[in-house]
């Protein structure tokens, strides 16, 4: 095993009931949702909550966490009046959901489509307030594999993070359209010539997955996919980013209840998000290492591994020459920070999740009108407020300052 998978120090969530074993969160979340879940856990960990209650910060150890950890940092959340706890890491998107709709969190980053399962299939009142970031993942490969297109994934096993990611709608975009069918049966079923089998691993498990052959390859956020390269040799097949022009990923979700009865404690929380994506972006090398655990620690990779991951992009000319890029006029970064929750974005997810294999029942992504979910989904007040408080977010590449709020989707696998 590589010496920074092997020594990484993930730390269990504090408060979750310990008989929710990862095994039994993922079977209960697949056979009967969040609503199964949530009828085992005490209530109170629901109850309606006071006006001065602090922000409870919930993250998984990726760059995706950025914003909310850089407000935390620096101080923005305090700048607000808010009191906030020190952000908890998840070792999984499983029991951050689990302590998400359990009330432990009140503020979290969650793969873009889990709040379309959340609301949707499970009924859970979540609401998306930003994006969290643009960007920021990757399709990795062994270094000596034989894999350099989405063709030669014809007989592979392939890793994504969460069935309900934008990893996963990515990647079956690139492989249906280069031929390949994907599917989902147990790692040692036989493929034909043309599918590839695709499984869920926790993110930090992944190069450790890869190096031992376990796995052909996967796709993640960073800094997963920099660890690779650098602790195992891994390749870099393709940046999404470079596939789907500046998408989200992650996003900054709070619980609807909080949204509408405490409109000023929202605010404040959007304040200090859209302030530290601002700073992020304007800051890449110095929030890396401010991330790392040889900063702040909210990371436990060390801070080459994090400042490759924030900043390494088309100045590598292997990334060019090797086809990760084919945009470089894009003016992309490996990550990027914009949390206008472009509507345009969340239309085509939504369309997209229908054609996408998950496991488990998903009839429920049959009924759902995309347009309706623009709407319902996402809360697009307290955040267009804080870009008006910080219009400096305009200057971004990304973002087109004569019509700021919206934007045309680019894919080009």
């Amino acid at each position: 095993m590589c010496q920074y998978c092997n020594n990484l120090d993930y730390h269990a969530t504090p408060n979750v009931p310990q008989s929710f074993t990862r095994r039994r969160t993922l079977d209960v979340l697949a056979a009967g949702g969040l609503a199964t879940l949530l009828g085992t856990m005490p209530r109170q960990a629901r109850a309606a909550t006071t006006p001065d209650e602090p922000v409870r910060i919930g993250y998984l150890p990726i760059t995706d966490a950025t914003a909310l950890l850089v407000a935390h940092a620096k101080g923005f959340f305090q700048d607000e009046g808010l009191n906030v706890e020190k952000p908890v890491l998840v070792r999984g998107w499983a029991p951050l959901v689990e302590a998400f709709a359990a009330g432990k969190f009140n503020l979290v980053h969650l793969l873009k489509p889990v709040p379309v399962w959340m609301r949707y299939n499970n009924h859970f009142p979540v609401k998306i307030v930003a994006w969290a970031h643009t960007n920021g993942s990757a399709i990795v490969v062994g270094g000596d594999s034989k894999i350099h297109s989405f063709a030669d994934f014809g007989g592979k096993q392939i890793a994504v993070p969460f069935w309900y990611s934008m990893h996963n709608i990515v990647l079956q975009l690139a492989l249906r359209q280069a031929g390949i069918t994907p599917v989902i049966r147990p790692q040692g079923a036989p493929l034909a010539p043309h599918e590839c089998n695709l499984q869920t691993l926790p993110p930090p498990d992944m190069p450790a997955a890869l190096a031992a052959r376990k796995i052909d390859g996967y796709t993640v956020a960073e800094p997963f996919n920099a660890m690779g390269e650098i602790a195992i040799h891994a390749r870099i097949l393709r940046f999404t980013g470079d596939m789907w022009k500046n998408h989200p990923c992650c996003v900054v979700c709070m619980h609807e209840a909080d949204t509408v009865q405490r409109p000023e404690w929202s605010q404040k929380i959007l304040n200090a998000i859209v302030r530290a994506e601002i700073y992020a972006s304007q800051h890449k090398v110095e929030v890396a290492t401010l991330l790392s655990r040889d900063g702040a620690g909210y990371l436990p990779m060390p801070a080459p591994v994090v400042t490759r991951a924030m900043t390494l992009y088309t100045q590598n000319a292997e990334y060019l020459s090797d086809g990760a890029i084919e945009h470089p006029q894009w003016h992309n970064g490996r990550i990027d920070f914009q949390p206008w929750p472009y509507p345009t974005a969340t239309t085509l997810i939504v369309e997209e999740m229908k054609k996408t294999l998950v496991a488990g029942d998903r009839t429920f992504l049959d009924k759902l009108d995309p347009a309706f979910v623009t709407k319902d989904l996402v809360n697009y007040d307290f955040v267009r407020a804080a870009l008006k408080l910080h219009p400096e977010w305009k200057t971004d590449p990304s973002v087109n300052a004569a019509d700021p709020f919206a934007r045309h989707e680019v894919l080009a696998l």
